[in-house]
């Protein structure tokens, strides 16, 4: 007689688990209770070092915590569009909009990846659920269905923009540029190839589809990612490759660090965020201001990231964009996309 030997399946961390449900809430976990109001608000972007007494932000700290705790039976809506990657043309540069700052980019072949966030709430990992804000919206794309990454952009460590859970399905095989004093919180993935990048300074980066150069740039924003790590750093990147260029913004409130790019050549693409001005604008700039800075660059293109993914201000879902294309009605050749899951090919 042959004894069998059950198999036990092994949980897949790039799974999409189900999301928390207000009668899951630890409400008595004392570490929990302390952590979290100060992640409220730094998540919720403030700009000055916050405090519980203002009645503004403790009202603001209230409807977020009912909103993200109630709203867990709330369905995700899908994305507007889905790309296909897989047909892309390396010859070509193309960029899809996957949700909130994550596109992904295939610059010549090289594939990136910017501020990879792709589950359904983003916040304080506990076991087994998250707690934070849920998407409105889904990504565009699931984890397995990217193509093989060659490159992570990590703009700042906020929580919208450095998932960590989305960061452990990455391997050893793919780079990571990041801003200054972040390496750390990587060191429980398995990604090994990480450069932290002050402004102004360059990475050249080899992979099988060739090289490419990484410059870090000043933003107006702020890097903390719970109370006491304010010396962390922020940065957006500049992309160059076979003569083309690409600027990520990442997060900025308006700043005039973007004018001296065009001093050099022009910008083919600027990926702007349009979102979360309401009432942080002292650390994101308004749809208006995020052209003003584009135009400055001497960019051709603008793809507004940002919005319409996460709730994180009181601005409507809609009032980003609407004010995006308003005010680009002149020009409106120049938006590479306006919706989640859109693709965008830059002519060449």
């Amino acid at each position: 007689m042959k004894v069998g030997v059950a198999s036990v399946k092994q949980p897949n961390p790039c799974a999409v688990a189900p999301a928390l449900s207000a009668d899951r809430v630890p409400r008595g976990n004392p570490e929990f209770v302390f952590l979290f109001p100060w992640f409220l608000i730094h998540l919720v972007e403030t700009t000055e070092p916050p405090t519980l007494r203002s009645p503004r932000v403790r009202r603001w700290l209230g409807h977020l915590w009912r909103e993200w705790t109630t709203e867990s039976w709330r369905p995700i809506a899908p994305a507007f569009a889905k790309p296909e990657p897989s047909k892309w043309h390396d010859a070509q540069v193309t960029a899809a909009w996957i949700g909130h700052a994550t596109v992904l980019i295939d610059f010549f072949g090289i594939k990136i990846l910017t501020d990879p966030v792709l589950f359904p709430r983003i916040g304080i990992r506990l076991p087994g659920f998250t707690i934070g804000p849920k998407r409105l919206t889904a990504p565009a794309l699931e984890f397995h269905e990217l193509p093989k990454i060659d490159i992570i952009l990590l703009s700042h460590a906020h929580f919208d923009h450095f998932d960590l859970r989305t960061l452990h399905c990455f391997d050893k095989n793919t780079s990571v540029i990041t801003a200054p004093k972040t390496r750390d919180l990587l060191r429980r993935t398995r990604l090994r190839d990480i450069t932290e990048l002050r402004w102004g300074e360059m990475k050249f980066l080899r992979t099988p589809a060739g090289a490419i150069a990484i410059i870090a740039l000043r933003v107006n924003h702020w890097g903390a990612r719970k109370q006491r790590d304010t010396y962390r750093g922020y940065s957006g990147y500049l992309l160059e490759r076979n003569g083309r260029r690409i600027l990520f913004a990442g997060d900025t409130a308006l700043t005039n660090s973007f004018a001296d790019l065009r001093k050099h050549a022009p910008i083919d693409l600027a990926i702007m965020s349009i979102g979360a001005y309401n009432p942080w604008i002292r650390s994101h700039c308004t749809p208006e201001q995020a052209i003003e800075m584009a135009n400055a660059a001497g960019a051709q293109f603008i793809m507004p990231v940002h919005h319409q993914t996460f709730r994180l201000s009181f601005e409507p879902l809609r009032e980003p964009i609407e004010r995006f294309k308003s005010a680009l009605q002149r020009e409106p050749e120049r938006i590479a996309l306006r919706e989640i899951g859109e693709t965008f090919v830059l002519p060449l």
